[in-house]
């Protein structure tokens, strides 16, 4: 018998031993969700190598129809970009406008930055999973050395968002008259359509971060203005296995250009406006 089910058979209380159980049932299930991810893409990559199913059945030791089963069983292997467990998605608050810190303000998110994580949310959901959404302080103070994380929050209101960025030498928030994000590569800067014709547009940074305590890496989006976080999420939506075939869980940063209804603040298009930088070999 595995320790950990001799551990709980031995407890003493059945109630506690119940408990155990139940959370014990919990980890190995995520874990058998996790490994029927990674047998779909093993099976995936062997197909793109060039293995027919059938040569795939015969290493396997197993049919043809039963690979054909265990190509479509299963997460998709993109769900890996976000994580293996529970998603927090840590989205920036400021004081509710208006009042002092004497006066006890609230702290609040924007409707943008809300209707990123429910969007966020869905997408995680068709992939099996969770998410919850946890308000950043306007002090900025953010745990970043965790795994399964999101931030939507951007530079001014986070001074140690800022300082991770800063590792980042392709990409980068500058200021002069407006915020704006330069592409240090080549010079090229990306301003946004609200600050230069009024127009309903923006642009976001999205990124693979590392943590602070060099044990892995969070996810990072942010706009120039709030919308352009928008844009980057909208982008995930309908590019994210393309993306993940791209750079897997390795760190990289890329622009992303959005355009939207002022109206209602619905996005229309999203797309990618310079290269996938790769902040590894």
């Amino acid at each position: 018998m595995h320790e950990d089910m001799k551990r709980i058979s031995g407890i003493a209380d059945p109630v506690d031993r119940a408990k155990a159980a139940i959370a014990l049932m919990a980890t190995y299930q995520g874990w058998v969700l996790e490994l029927s991810r990674v047998r779909r893409e093993a099976i995936e990559e062997a197909q793109a190598s060039g293995m027919t199913q059938a040569d795939i059945a015969a290493r396997l030791g197993v049919s043809r129809g039963r690979v054909g089963q265990l190509a479509s069983a299963g997460p998709p292997p993109e769900r890996a970009f976000f994580g293996t467990d529970l998603v927090t998605v840590s989205l920036g608050g400021k004081y509710e406008g208006g009042k002092s810190p004497e006066q006890n303000p609230s702290e609040v998110v924007t409707r943008e930055d809300l209707d990123n994580f429910e969007h966020l949310r869905k997408l995680l959901s068709g992939m099996k999973l969770d998410a919850q959404y946890e308000v950043i302080p306007p002090t900025g103070i953010v745990n970043l050395n965790r795994d399964n994380h999101v931030v939507v929050c951007g530079p001014r209101l986070s001074p140690i968002v800022a300082q991770v960025l800063e590792g980042d030498d392709n990409l980068r928030f500058e200021k002069d008259h407006v915020w704006h994000l330069l592409d240090q590569q080549t010079g090229k800067e990306y301003r946004s359509p609200q600050d230069e014709d009024g127009s309903a547009g923006d642009v976001g940074y999205l990124g693979r971060l590392p943590r602070l305590d060099g044990r892995g890496t969070f996810l990072y989006i942010a706009g120039i203005h709030a919308i352009g976080a928008n844009g980057v999420v909208h982008f995930l939506e309908h590019n994210l296995a393309e993306l993940y075939r791209e750079v897997r869980t390795k760190r990289f940063s890329t622009l992303i250009s959005c355009r939207y209804n002022p109206e209602n603040l619905e996005i229309l298009e999203s797309r990618r406006v310079t290269p996938l930088y790769r902040h590894e070999g």
